[in-house]
């Protein structure tokens, strides 16, 4: 197989050259375009549950609608197009990276606004199906960003790019988790009980137009330096080129620790994805306000991890990324177990700041020595469709899981699903351990 990681293979920075990074043109790019990234995602999931539930809709059905988030675990389908096929006129203006990044982002806004218009005590369909359009257009978004970040800087800086990104990224969550329900909370007409669409139609308003920043930044960014790539003869060639060859480079340069590598890519963060559906659920079960939630979960909790995220990628740099993998590994599932204890206590703000806090700080941790890790993995001639389907293999599983999450919280209660999910974190950790082996014992 190929080298391990140079993070692996290469002696450690300094500590000063390691935090002179974030300073890079590059990586505070990464930071506005994380923002970007990171606000649709709440408003089809944890936002949006939280929105369901104070409607009156079921946890089941709540759980099941979680599935509008496997677009992401999809999006390898169609990220070899977004590699290789220009979009005209953009890519003749912007770039093939910016090109698509602006497309992208249009499809968002149009999906969030559609968001705002229909109630869901009046059908759920028409919001699913903008739901869908923002998943969609977000997970499109995300192949282009990476293959950006991934050809922006050298795979010794990943790790600093993946931290500002997720810096962003929590950034844009605080906006799009505390800021929807702040927003939503003051546009209540006063006096009124009772769920209030009018107010959560100003929330998502004010989140389509906070595009804007991501926007502006795909505007006012350089193109990063095209990757030369040979012409295709006939179409034959050009799909076997777009198509078979990105995954068919990866199975040649790994052999077989690649199914060990696609293993641990799709199990690393299943604690957190299938906790994270039923959080807001269970605030509002728990009686948390939604000032109280905001404040706590979406301020505290963010702030958090991004602490994590900063720490995680200065310590993949310093100590290399496979002993962060197996740190964030270890805290993301122990920090579930905070949450069974929480279920205990009630209507405990206290101890909901603890808990949120806690694991925002494990998953900050995680996030970014994992961005960092499949960054390393990527061929940069086919960055954006090998990074597609590297991370949409690690939401596949633990989304599909998460459907139905509200059906076990309905039979089992959620301390027992609390704990669940810490177990499932028991197999990460054995996969993070084989996968360092394997790469300390590759020629």
């Amino acid at each position: 197989m190929s080298a391990p990681p140079a993070d692996e293979a290469s002696p450690a920075l300094p500590w000063r050259d390691a935090l002179k990074v974030y300073l890079e043109p590059a990586t505070l790019r990464m930071l506005a375009l994380g923002f970007s990234a990171g606000l649709p995602l709440l408003l089809v999931l944890g936002t949006l549950s939280f929105r369901l539930r104070e409607a009156g809709i079921d946890r089941t059905t709540i759980g099941y609608l979680s599935w509008v988030g496997l677009a992401y675990g999809f999006k390898w389908v169609w990220a070899p197009l977004v590699d290789r096929l220009p979009i005209p006129p953009l890519t003749t203006l912007l770039g093939r990276r910016r090109g698509w990044l602006l497309l992208a982002q249009a499809i968002v806004i149009a999906g969030i606004v559609g968001m705002a218009f229909n109630d869901p005590r009046a059908g759920l369909a028409p919001l699913v199906w903008c739901a869908l359009l923002v998943a969609f257009g977000s997970a499109t978004q995300d192949i282009a960003l990476d293959a950006f970040r991934i050809e922006s800087a050298a795979t010794r800086k990943q790790a600093a790019l993946a931290a500002a990104y997720q810096t962003g990224y929590r950034l844009a969550m605080i906006w799009a988790g505390a800021g929807v329900l702040w927003i939503a909370a003051w546009a209540e007409i006063a006096g009124a009980a009772g769920y209030q669409n009018g107010a959560w139609k100003a929330a998502y308003l004010v989140m389509a137009a906070s595009m804007a920043v991501g926007v502006i930044t795909v505007l006012l960014s350089p193109e990063p330096v095209r990757v030369a790539l040979p012409k295709a003869k006939n179409a034959a060639e050009w799909l076997q080129s777009v198509l078979i060859e990105p995954f068919a480079d990866f199975i040649r340069r790994y052999k077989w620790q690649a199914a060990l590598i696609l293993a641990l890519i799709a199990v690393y963060r299943i604690s957190d994805v299938v906790m994270g559906i039923m959080a807001n659920p269970f605030y509002v079960d728990m009686g948390f306000t939604k000032d109280e939630v905001a404040t706590v979960s979406k301020i505290y909790g963010v702030v958090m991890t991004l602490a994590g995220a900063f720490v995680g990628g200065v310590l993949s740099m310093r100590f290399g990324v496979m002993r962060v993998l197996m740190l964030g590994a270890v805290l993301s599932a122990a920090s579930n177990l905070l949450f069974a204890w929480l279920g205990t206590r009630g209507h405990d703000l206290t101890g909901l700041v603890l808990v949120v806090s806690a694991d925002n700080l494990a998953g900050g941790i995680a996030s970014a020595a994992f961005i960092a890790y499949l960054s390393s993995l990527t061929n940069i001639s086919y960055s954006a469709t090998q990074y597609a389907l590297f991370s949409s293999l690690m939401l596949l599983l633990p989304k599909f899981i998460a459907g139905y999450s509200g059906v076990f919280v309905d039979h089992y209660g959620y301390s027992a699903f609390f704990i669940g999910t810490a177990a499932l974190g028991a197999p990460v950790l054995l996969l993070v351990a084989l996968a360092s082996r394997a790469f300390k014992s590759a020629p």
